[in-house]
């Protein structure tokens, strides 16, 4: 068996590691950045924003539904998330670690998606999915207000 692949995206943000993380747990926000599609119209967040926890994001697009299931692996308010990707409700799916540390004023997101070696394939598209999505959280942490 082939080790699997892993994606790394970071980003800093001109926020606090807090609010970055709060971001990542939030019903009432998750669903503006987090598989969010410019032309897309969100039609379910379920989120239970805890480990042993799971979330569901649905979002109708052009070409069809796109789901995305996963659990709460490890919460560490803060520091760290670590959650599944699924896109099939009780599929194992791959694992994503979030890492969040402080870097002056704001903090530095560490993203790593670890897939199985058969889909190596998709590393460059995935990669660039997830640094979309960081942007989306970006644009989404510098609209809405702090907490």
């Amino acid at each position: 068996m082939n080790p699997p692949v892993t994606v790394r995206v970071s980003r800093r943000f001109d926020a606090s590691c807090e609010r970055v993380f709060d971001a990542w747990l939030d019903p009432a926000t998750l669903g503006r950045w987090l598989y969010a599609t410019a032309d897309g119209q969100m039609l379910r967040v379920d989120v239970d924003p805890r480990v042993g926890g799971s979330y569901a994001i649905v979002e109708r697009r052009a070409n069809g539904d796109a789901a995305h299931y996963g659990r709460y692996l490890e919460i560490d308010r803060p520091h760290r998330i670590v959650l599944t990707l699924a896109l099939e409700p009780d599929s194992v799916g791959d694992r994503i670690t979030v890492d969040i540390a402080p870097d002056g004023d704001g903090c530095v997101l560490t993203l790593a998606h670890e897939m199985a070696a058969e889909y190596a394939e998709y590393a460059d598209r995935t990669e660039h999915g997830w640094t979309t999505i960081l942007a989306s959280l970006e644009r989404h942490l510098h609209t809405a207000s702090p907490t």
